[in-house]
């Protein structure tokens, strides 16, 4: 299936270089500056994937909140916009380590400290297990599990030594429930949530508060992206039923504007709650979709699998 955000398919080094792309501060002094002089200057914000939907419309938000802005996308040119309404934009592919090291390093040096981290960037593949292929897994969690880690390693130790930060994930609904055909995404998100959740209490003593955003289906280019990415000629015939599950599901809420779909408005506003709240909560859902995820995980597995089942018949 599409995808929407291209990662480096040399899984071999990766653990090499996400250790590398941790880095302590290079000048304590000047953290320690920064920190005695957070309550004058702007706070400052670094988002990862704000070429479109909530990205674009987290860095718009946190500019009407005065915060300093530096907004990422893998081409700058797409976040030209951005630039001109008064974000500082750079260049970042979550998957390349260098780029995670260098724009957290320029956040700070720019900013005089990293008060916030959203990490954004993010992509969905869809499809039946059957139909993913080893290498389409590993791009899937490059871009939306190792990504938010290598940027979390790289942006703590400044936390560490400012007191305080905030990191916010952006995960999904799919990060608390998995239906079929949804296997890749929700395996990634609820890696997400569960690195998040070990991370917050991990944090906690140094001042630094993790947030996770739990949207619904979003009104954004991000459905359109994984229609494109997945060719028919890789649809195994056997799955078909599950397709038309799948593209029906669009219709009703998967992006395209459907009755049960927020907009990037709305995560947006999510995202800067979280971070100006004093004491945010450990999880936001949003939408209407995303207020059901919060029980849904809940249900007996043979009630969730029976109402697929039902859903299937009608299709």
């Amino acid at each position: 299936m599409a995808i929407a955000e291209e990662a480096d398919d040399d899984a071999g080094d990766d653990a090499t270089v996400a250790d590398d792309a941790r880095r302590e501060p290079a000048d304590e002094t000047a953290t320690t500056d920064a920190t005695e002089d957070r309550y004058t200057r702007k706070q400052c914000v670094l988002i990862t994937g704000c070429s479109s939907g909530v990205g674009h419309a987290t860095a718009r938000a946190f500019l009407e909140r005065d915060w300093q802005v530096i907004a990422t996308a893998r081409n700058v040119d797409d976040i030209a916009d951005l630039e001109e309404l008064g974000c500082t934009t750079l260049e970042l592919d979550v998957t390349d380590p260098d780029q995670v090291a260098d724009a957290v390093e320029r956040t700070v040096e720019i900013g005089g400290a990293i008060d916030c981290l959203v990490n954004n960037a993010g992509y969905a593949q869809m499809g039946p297990i059957e139909d993913v292929s080893t290498v389409d897994l590993h791009r899937q969690f490059d871009v939306n599990v190792y990504g938010p880690h290598r940027l979390a390693r790289a942006a703590l130790p400044h936390m560490r030594a400012q007191g305080e930060g905030r990191i916010i994930n952006v995960s999904s609904v799919a990060g608390r429930v998995s239906f079929p055909g949804y296997g890749a995404y929700s395996g990634s998100k609820h890696a997400l949530e569960a690195m998040t959740d070990a991370l917050r209490g991990e944090v906690e003593e140094f001042g630094i508060e993790v947030v996770l955003i739990e949207p619904g289906p979003i009104e954004s280019e991000f459905a359109d992206r994984v229609d494109e990415e997945l060719p028919d000629e890789r649809r195994t015939p056997a799955y078909e039923s599950l397709y038309e599950i799948y593209d029906e599901a669009q219709l009703i809420g998967g992006g395209q504007g459907g009755p049960f779909a927020s907009t990037p408005a709305e995560v947006a506003t999510a995202i800067v709650e979280s971070a100006i709240r004093s004491e945010p909560p450990a999880r936001y859902p949003v939408g209407p979709i995303g207020q059901f995820g919060v029980y849904a995980r809940f249900l007996p597995d043979r009630l969730q699998d029976a109402l697929y089942g039902v859903v299937r018949k009608l299709v």
